[in-house]
């Protein structure tokens, strides 16, 4: 197995910091000290707190780029997919959805992430701005486009796109934090993440879910 370099084990061992302090709490001293080197040395590689967590971002981006792609989606861009959702039937969209879910739900990077963030929203405008960009206005902004899409290709009635995105999304991400508090109700969870799917569909899609 390939060894992690040191600006990796860097930005892994800030974040699991972050995580548990809060970005706030957690000084480049506290990061090296969990790497096992010196704050200079860490320096040779960040220049600063704020570095780091740009490193975080990065990194968060590339794997779900990587998680995604291996759905054969963008995740991104609804424009890119909207053939994928043109011809997808519904035990497809419930594997997607369950699959994504899963992966924000055990993925140990993203956890830390979303915790970090849940933690700060309160103390840190900039931290706050991330969360909101990262679980409520991008999904949001992407399913809204999708749906829209959708409507013009006659697959989704005529209904408000954007209404149709928080109708969608605010369950899933309801349902994402019940797990985080509630691990044990995991299969609960995905039991209602499923229904959700087909009741959706049942009352969006034109001439009913296929």
């Amino acid at each position: 197995m390939k060894q992690m370099s040191t600006k990796k084990r860097i930005i892994t061992e800030a974040l699991h910091l972050f995580s548990e302090k809060g970005y706030n709490a957690v000084s480049v001293g506290q990061i090296a000290d969990a790497v096992g080197i010196k704050a200079p040395s860490l320096y040779k590689h960040y220049k600063n707190k704020q570095a780091i967590f740009d490193a975080i971002l990065m990194e968060m981006q590339q794997q779900y780029d990587k998680q995604v792609s291996s759905m054969e989606m963008n995740g991104v861009d609804a424009v890119l997919d909207l053939a994928l959702f043109e011809k997808i039937s519904e035990e497809q969209l419930i594997q997607l959805g369950k699959n994504l879910f899963l992966y924000f739900l055990h993925d140990d990077y993203v956890c830390q992430f979303r915790k970090m963030l849940m933690i700060e929203q309160h103390h840190n405008t900039d931290l706050a701005a991330i969360f909101t960009k990262q679980y409520i206005e991008g999904p949001l902004s992407y399913q809204g486009i999708l749906f829209s899409m959708l409507v013009n290709a006659g697959i989704f009635i005529n209904e408000n796109p954007n209404v149709m995105a928080l109708q969608f999304y605010g369950p899933i991400n309801l349902l994402l934090t019940l797990c985080d508090c509630q691990p044990k109700r995991e299969q609960e969870a995905l039991q209602m993440l499923q229904q959700h799917i087909k009741q959706f569909n049942k009352i969006y899609k034109a001439g009913g879910a296929k």
